[in-house]
């Protein structure tokens, strides 16, 4: 459970009514001694775990894909077991709102009198080869089903395993954490290779971290989601200490008092609300979604027991104190999940600190969500992972077989139609970072062209190669803003995953922030860029895949003025040698409608003429990652900076891509003819030089060219990517 003290779950988790299960799990217990058990159905109403004492509660379940009995052994994965992900997956993430999280916590928070257990949710169902294990430890109620939104998608790329704490079980902090601990060593035994997840919900929080503590030498990923080791700052602390002399009639209004401090349940009623959808739906359907969660939030029937929540409030104050004692142990790679609007931890302060006490740690803050983040809209802790980096089925991370490709929702949170209702909604500006890139899409409604083989110019991307690998080569407008709309097409038209390699600084985590949110360099690495490297556009040709490169780098995108849409390259051929190395396809292409963005009124030289200007340019540059030889020319010099750029109505972006041009079977003549490697340089170069210029002629034939027409035609007659263009 994703609190401290669960609130939200009170009255459904100690409800007294029979109850029969609507869902499975796959359980494996640990008992005294070592020993340890694994059920082929479960009872969640008796005491019983092998099904046999109350045959009508429980489901048939299935075995684990490793053992945890004693000695360790490995069970064989079959082939049919995928290796990788479609792109525009279905991660299931909307379909389980938290409505099903209370219905399936009612049939697992009856008292069993059996010990902590882990479980294993089917509808995790198989995930992908090779897949790392995910452990996770819900809060102090201990119920387990905190992840229920997020077990499809985690399913996919994790062997996901969920630790049940019975309500009335009496385990000591030290107790649960040996057990959490063995499960740990026996996975680390079996993969030695593989990096363990753990991930942490508020009370779950302290006990990963101690876990993480005790066992620095073994490869540890620690997910915390409002870590409870705040405990004692919380608001409610000086309170706690009250509530074991409480007369009977005031101790029963403590569940409607702890409903209130806990999580954000607007969020929680946002789940599967699309945004695409018009604002008298979407407030339609979060009045019903309010309306099916009353139920499980105000019924006062059934509350927790006065010595059940004593016991736990004890286990909580242990386990900050146990965690906090030992953080300075902590070698394991660690996120933290940070909530602005938690009213029960200072959740916000906690993460700094800890950041600044772990070795190795990464904070995300999400401002409007409430202490039970895990159940709350606009968390999808899969994409959480993927953005910050920290997916990876090897000790070390490889941007080719540890790439996660983008899901449907994701696809549809980021590069997904404006409608009304992201114009109205009154957390835009809180989500601007992510949802920016959308509205520029919107605003710049690009038409897209490409080049048969036979030569003939077509509207789409007919003329792109289906099979990599593919080098797309091009021209970087005015701070590459065409790249929040070449990738968004290429899967929306043609399925494709277009891996872009950008500037380091452009994916690095903002250092000046003090609460950083999931930020546009987040959502880029979501998207598939990698920084560009000869590594990384060794590893991603050889995987062939469609790969978009911009030669002319920075220099191009921070051009001066009077220098739109002149290519501004190196002298070195590398990524045609490169290319022809694995017999890429090399597709050149030109883009235009900056001008028609934005004007250029302050650029780098007029920058520097500004005193204080022109020192935090040279500030901010000095320790900087150069990604090219300095002494190869302006292109290798650039320093980045904002240029001082002043909006315009918005036109529309154009792209053409050219003929595709083949190295394949050319490589002896490329690699060892360095004049060879040169002539095809300039080929390309030239080509998307004649890109442009043709762009720039035909985009006077759009009678769509203006933002207004193209907004008039889409709303009377077609989505946003069929709004017409000039004939090619």
């Amino acid at each position: 459970m994703a609190s401290v003290v669960s609130s939200q779950v009170l009255y459904c988790f100690f409800s007294t009514s029979e109850i029969t299960p609507r869902f499975q799990l796959r359980v494996h217990s640990s008992g005294g001694g070592g020993t340890s058990k694994e059920s082929n159905a479960i009872s969640w109403n008796g005491a019983s775990l092998n099904g046999e004492k109350d045959k009508k509660v429980g489901g048939r379940i299935g075995s684990w894909n490793g053992s945890l009995k004693g000695e360790v052994k490995k069970k064989s994965v079959k082939d049919a077991i995928s290796s990788n992900l479609d792109v525009l997956w279905d991660d299931g993430y909307g379909t389980k709102t938290v409505k099903d999280y209370f219905e399936e916590a009612k049939e697992m928070i009856r008292p069993d009198g059996g010990p902590p257990r882990w479980f294993c949710p089917t509808e995790c169902g198989q995930p992908l080869k090779d897949s790392p294990i995910l452990l996770f430890c819900p809060g102090i109620v201990g119920v387990g089903l905190a992840l229920t939104l997020h077990h499809k998608a985690l399913g996919k790329v994790f062997e996901v395993r969920c630790l049940h704490i019975p309500v009335n079980d009496r385990t000591p902090f030290e107790g649960l954490v040996k057990f959490v601990e063995e499960t740990v060593r026996l996975e680390h035994a079996s993969s030695p290779n593989k990096p363990i997840y753990l991930v942490g919900d508020s009370f779950g929080g302290c006990l990963v971290l101690a876990v993480a503590a005790r066992n620095p030498e073994i490869d540890l990923v620690v997910i915390l989601a409002n870590p409870a080791t705040s405990f004692d700052r919380s608001q409610l602390r000086p309170l706690f200490p009250l509530w074991e002399v409480l007369p009977d009639e005031l101790y029963d209004a403590i569940p409607n008092l702890l409903r209130f401090v806990m999580g954000n349940q607007v969020e929680m009623a946002r789940v599967n609300i699309e945004d695409r959808l018009p604002p008298r739906l979407q407030i339609e359907q979060l009045f019903q979604n309010l309306i099916a969660l009353l139920p499980h939030l105000s019924d006062s029937v059934d509350t927790i027991p006065r010595d059940t929540l004593i016991w736990k409030l004890k286990l909580l104050k242990s386990a900050a104190s146990y965690a906090n004692s030992r953080l300075h142990a902590v070698k394991a790679e660690v996120l933290v999940l940070s909530s602005g609007n938690d009213r029960l931890l200072p959740s916000g302060d906690e993460a700094q600190r800890l950041k600044s006490t772990l070795k190795n740690c990464t904070v995300r803050h999400f401002k409007d969500n409430g202490h039970t983040i895990l159940l709350e809209d606009g968390v999808n802790l899969l994409t959480v992972i993927k953005g910050t980096g920290k997916y990876r089925r090897s000790r070390r991370i490889d941007i080719v077989s540890d790439f996660i490709p983008p899901s449907m929702s994701e696809f549809k949170q980021g590069y997904d139609e404006v409608v009304g209702s992201d114009l109205l909604r009154l957390k835009l500006i809180t989500r601007f970072k992510i949802r920016s890139h959308r509205l520029l899409r919107f605003a710049t409604g690009s038409a897209m062209f490409s080049t048969l083989n036979d030569g003939k110019i077509v509207k789409g991307l007919h003329g792109i190669p289906d099979e990599g690998p593919v080098l797309l080569v091009g021209y970087h407008m005015l701070m590459g803003l065409e790249v929040y709309s070449l990738v968004p097409e290429f899967l929306r038209e043609r399925n494709i995953m277009v891996r872009g390699v950008a500037h380091p600084v452009v994916l690095r985590e903002t250092q000046w922030a003090s609460s950083p949110e999931f930020s546009l360099a987040d959502w880029l690495k979501v998207m598939g860029a990698v920084p560009v490297t000869a590594s990384n556009l060794f590893n991603l040709l050889s995987a062939k895949s469609h790969v978009l490169l911009y030669p002319g780098g920075a220099r191009e995108a921070l051009h001066n003025r009077g220098e739109e849409y002149k290519l501004i390259w190196p002298d070195q051929q590398e990524f045609v040698r490169m290319a022809a190395r694995f017999g890429a396809t090399i597709v050149p292409f030109g883009t235009v409608g900056e001008d028609d963005v934005a004007e250029l009124v302050l650029d780098y030289n007029d920058l520097m003429k500004i005193p204080v200007v022109n020192d935090l340019i040279r500030d901010a540059n000095r320790d900087l990652t150069r990604i090219r030889d300095k002494s190869k020319g302006e292109v290798a010099n650039q320093e980045l900076y904002l240029p001082g750029i002043l909006p315009k109505v918005p036109g529309r972006f154009y792209f053409l891509f050219g003929k595709p041009i083949e190295t394949k079977g050319r490589a002896e003549e490329i690699l060892h003819d360095r004049e060879n490697a040169n002539q095809l340089y300039l080929h390309i170069k030239s080509e998307v030089e004649r890109c442009i210029a043709y762009l720039l002629k035909k985009r006077e034939e759009d009678p769509y060219r203006n933002i207004v027409d193209r907004t008039v035609y889409r709303a009377l007659y077609s989505p946003l990517h069929e709004v017409p263009a000039f004939d090619p």
